[in-house]
């Protein structure tokens, strides 16, 4: 039996990329803003480091934006992932939007130039408040076209974790019923969002001044926390998904008797209240808690929502690099609406 090549004779062979662009001089130190001490946003200082250097499936990126999370100033203040810092000073941040540096190998999905979003290890290695990070190839995904970095800073952890709790862990779908809580921060706007694509019923908690914009979201219904207690006029969800907690006017505990029978409840910051999972069950209703996975599949499939317009993404503010206090000041007093996003360099 002849077998037929793959490839005629006559066929030019594409040879890979190079996995590193001579044209770019990576600088053996950078400029980023790092946690000097545990405490007030005036302990991020901007400062000259080394730059990092990939190993392995790790991606060398020059980062041209940088999102704000609340786990970036809980980290500060000494909680969040703050145990896991081996030294300080310490560079902050998870997202990051930029230009690939450095690839693994030639033929890597992601060769120098291409611009992609993602998230770093941090706190394994440095975090995305810098000129450059390091990350896992799995981490990362190319940067949505219709997206400037500075709007794709603001998706990854946020999105990815409305991802996990809506489509990975409460199957969303027609005719459930999920109540968010705290609807239009970071991962609040975009879980509206993906809730409501895959057909749920969504009721939002927020703020009155954001009830307009979350029904343009998807929200069917919208509940002003600040006038309205939720639990008063709603009942019989079969999802909540609480990203406050127990910490304001014990919205955990209150959360449980909305729940039809056998519901599902979902405590995203799960330090503010370690017994939830006991009372749940004593309610008659199911629990988890959940931590952000940075796949950079997941992310792809995002990005393709946001290029066909299905979903948003709404940048609040954009802050320099230099001023991250400012940007942590604005995540700790609690009402912005989406994402707060550093401006690191230019594209």
């Amino acid at each position: 039996m002849r077998f037929r090549p793959l490839r005629s004779g006559s066929t030019p062979i594409a040879h890979p990329a190079p996995s590193s662009d001579p044209s770019v001089e990576v600088p053996a130190t950078m400029r980023a803003t790092a946690m000097t001490a545990a405490g007030e946003p005036s302990t991020l200082q901007t400062i000259d480091v080394p730059t990092p250097s990939p190993v392995l499936s790790e991606v060398l990126v020059r980062v041209v934006a940088a999102g704000v999370n609340p786990i970036d100033a809980k980290t500060r203040r000494g909680a969040g992932v703050s145990g896991a810092i081996a030294t300080l000073p310490g560079v902050l941040g998870f997202d990051f939007s930029g230009i690939v540096v450095r690839a693994p190998y030639e033929a890597h999905p992601f060769p120098p130039g291409t611009p992609v979003y993602g998230m770093a290890s941090f706190p394994r290695t440095g975090g995305s408040y810098a000129e450059y990070v390091v990350a896992p190839t799995l981490s990362v995904a190319r940067k949505p076209a219709s997206l400037s970095h500075v709007e794709a800073a603001g998706v990854p952890l946020a999105a990815l974790t409305a991802w996990g709790l809506v489509v990975e862990t409460a199957h969303a779908h027609e005719g459930q019923r999920i109540l968010i809580h705290a609807g239009s921060g970071g991962v609040g706007h975009f879980a509206v969002q993906l809730a409501a694509y895959f057909g749920a019923h969504v009721t939002a908690t927020s703020s009155g001044r954001n009830a307009a914009w979350l029904r343009e979201l998807g929200a069917a219904t919208v509940v002003d926390y600040t006038t309205t207690r939720f639990d008063e006029v709603i009942d019989e969800v079969d999802v909540v998904i609480d990203l406050i907690g127990n910490v304001h006017d014990d919205t955990g505990t209150r959360s449980l008797s909305v729940l039809r029978p056998g519901g599902l409840y979902v405590l995203v910051p799960t330090g503010s209240w370690p017994g939830f999972a006991e009372a749940a069950a004593s309610a008659g209703v199911r629990s988890t808690s959940y931590k952000v996975i940075p796949d950079g599949g997941a992310l792809a499939t995002i990005g393709r929502l946001l290029d066909s317009g299905s979903i948003q993404v709404y940048i609040d503010q954009v802050v320099d690099l230099d001023d991250a206090a400012r940007a942590h000041a604005l995540i700790e007093e609690g009402h912005t609406r989406g994402k707060v996003v550093l401006r690191v360099s230019d594209d």
